[in-house]
This record gives C-alpha cells, structure tokens and sequence, in this order.
C-alpha cells in the first residue's frame, strides 16, 4: 500500500466519526507497509479529553505488539497532531508522522491547536498552567526503589 492509501484511510475513518457523532480526526499506524491499528478521536464516546485518535491507535498498537516502544512505526493522521499526541509519539519512537489537515484548515471550526503550540513554547515558569517543583523535605528514595525493583 502507499502512504496515500493509509492516508484516504485516515480521512475515511474521521468521516466515519463525523457520522457517529465525534470529531473529524482518524488515525492509522504502519509498521512495515503492514497496518498494525486503526483509531478515531472518541472524546464523545468516553469523556476522555485524551482520547484523540492518535493515542487511541498509539494504545492499540502497544497492546498489539505488546510493547512500549513502536520503533520503526509511522502514522497517517486525517488532522494536525496536537502536542499530546506529537509527544506520545515521541516517547514511543514513532519515526514518521503525517497529516493531512493542518491547524490553519481547521481554525475557522475551533480545531486548532496552535494557541497550545504558542504558550508551550514558553519557559515552564511563565505558562497559563503553573509546573513548580514541590518534595517533602523528608521525602528521598523514591527512583532508587524503582531502580533497585528493576534489578
């Protein structure tokens, strides 16, 4: 298959969601020209802000192959990647990601995630969302338990 055919199926997936109620987003990651999960945003399904279609393929895919790491995978988004899922990617070793939508196509329907983009760009100190440092003062240890359980 080409990276077209996996992107159409993207598309088609978000249409679908159109139709079931959900958001215009799909996803399909490919591993190897194989198909290894198809996904669609279900936000509306679950009540779970985090349930954006590339998470949910990135989830499937994990259980699937039965690992962290999706090394060597891409994937084909219907919309632009919001930082979550861009990070997601990340983590997982997602070595190719692409969309067929950008932010600037869905603006005008408040589906964006530019604005997210601008204020992540700032010094964690001076975000909308605070992120500061607090340990107990008796607090220690925490990662060497985890280091030593890993032995």
């Amino acid at each position: 298959m080409s990276t077209e055919t996996y992107m159409r199926e993207a598309i088609a997936l978000a249409r679908a969601n159109i139709q079931a109620g959900g958001r215009p987003f799909g996803a399909v990651l490919v591993r190897d020209g194989q198909v290894i999960a198809r996904a669609v945003n279900q936000m509306h399904e679950s009540v779970d802000p985090t349930a954006h279609a590339e998470i949910q393929a990135i989830r499937q895919a994990s259980q699937q192959l039965g690992s962290l790491r999706l090394d060597g995978c891409e994937i084909y988004a219907s919309g632009h990647p919001c930082p979550m899922c861009l990070a997601a990617m990340h983590l997982t070793g997602i070595k190719a990601a692409y969309f067929a939508y950008s932010n600037d196509d869905g603006a005008a329907y408040g589906l964006t995630t530019a604005p997210i983009y601008a204020e992540m760009t700032h010094p964690p100190q001076e975000q909308s969302l605070p992120l500061r440092p607090l340990r107990p003062a008796d607090e220690q240890g925490l990662y060497d338990e985890w280091s030593q359980r890993q032995a």
